[in-house]
């Protein structure tokens, strides 16, 4: 990723950092592709939640972030999104992480769509920007300049591919956490490097942690609520028994982004196994349909639905035909009236386009 400027929270959000394009007679916003100022963010760094209202938001939802086929995010589509989230009562939202395809962006583009977030939307919803790295420093930079521009959290993931030690997990995380109220993602499916409970009980005792998402299971769940630790599933297939039984305050959903009000009623309404039990094909689909990984799944079928071009960056690409097909059943199922879309499109392979430059 390239080297991070500093910015302020009045000029990211400025007129000249976006281009316009129309589509479909429709304006669209997309984030412009290089932001060259140098910018200085001294004075600027202020929170805009506690760590205690960041502890009682139950559904966060992992937003997804649309493209123009020029390769430009759609500003247009995500802001559609964010404003069918509010509707639909989720509470938060974490802007540019894995489901967000945060590790696609430059650092620019991901700065901006927080600050874009929370300009628009940060008196309604939570407003958790995924400012983590494998890099100490661009975790470090990235946090400063998020939390300059409005964000409420940072999400903060474990150094992965180049990993490190014990000491070295904690220092990284303590080298961010001062920056203010941070959420520790735990996914060793994604960094084979599972955070101990041992350092998260370390962790727990700055003063800006906020808690945990947890993707190791509602077992790991429940030793940290018995300990006193918030914890937020991150897993969509176990979220209703974590936030019920393993005494987790909500879940950061990727399934939201299609349900949304669906997994509000499930996280915030109480007990309900036949609510789970039929969002759970849907929560399997979102992701990981098979063998596609999420946001594969998430991506096509938010194209299906109409809400967001059928654009993939790479190494990202649409399901096929036959995966689409049951996927589309199982809006079917569900109900088109619980989406954000308001038809199911019947795309073709030669109706997406794949990006490898942008």
């Amino acid at each position: 990723m390239p080297t991070l400027a500093k910015i302020s929270a009045a000029q990211v959000v400025n007129a000249h950092f976006f281009s316009r394009s129309t589509r479909r007679g429709v304006k669209q916003a997309s984030i412009a592709s290089n932001a060259s100022k140098t910018w200085t963010n001294a004075s600027m760094m202020q929170m805009t939640a506690t760590v205690e209202e960041i502890q009682k938001t139950r559904l966060i939802t992992a937003i997804k972030t649309p493209y123009l086929a020029s390769g430009k995010i759609d500003l247009a589509a995500y802001d559609k999104l964010v404003e069918n989230q509010i509707e639909c009562g989720v509470g938060g939202l974490v802007v540019g992480g894995t489901t967000g395809e945060g590790q696609l962006m430059s650092w620019d583009e991901h700065i901006m769509l927080i600050a874009h977030t929370a300009k628009l939307y940060g008196d309604k919803l939570q407003v958790i920007g995924n400012t983590g790295s494998n890099s100490t420093r661009e975790a470090v930079h990235a946090s400063s300049q998020g939390f300059a521009v409005g964000m409420d959290a940072a999400l903060h993931i474990n150094p992965y591919y180049g990993k490190t030690s014990k000491k070295g997990i904690i220092a990284h995380f303590n080298a961010v956490l001062k920056y203010g109220p941070t959420i520790v993602y735990n996914v060793p499916a994604r960094t084979s490097q599972d955070i101990s409970p041992e350092i998260m009980l370390e962790l727990a005792e700055h003063k800006n942690f906020a808690g945990i998402k947890e993707c190791e299971g509602n077992a790991r769940i429940k030793y940290y609520t018995d300990q006193g630790i918030v914890c937020w599933s991150g897993n969509d297939d176990e979220a209703h028994d974590a936030r019920y039984e393993a005494g987790a305050v909500g879940v950061i959903s990727v399934t939201s982004n299609i349900v949304p009000r669906l997994m509000s009623q499930l996280i915030n309404d109480g007990p309900n196994p036949e609510l789970r039990d039929r969002l759970l094909p849907m929560m399997i689909s979102t992701l990981r349909l098979f063998t596609e990984p999420n946001p594969i799944g998430l991506n096509t079928m938010l194209a299906m639905l109409d809400c967001a071009e059928p654009v993939f960056r790479l190494p990202y690409i649409q399901y096929d035909e036959e995966l689409r097909a049951q996927g589309a059943a199982l809006i079917r199922g569900i109900g088109l009236e619980h989406t954000p879309g308001s038809k199911l499109l019947d795309l073709r392979n030669s109706d997406f386009t794949t990006l490898s430059e942008w």
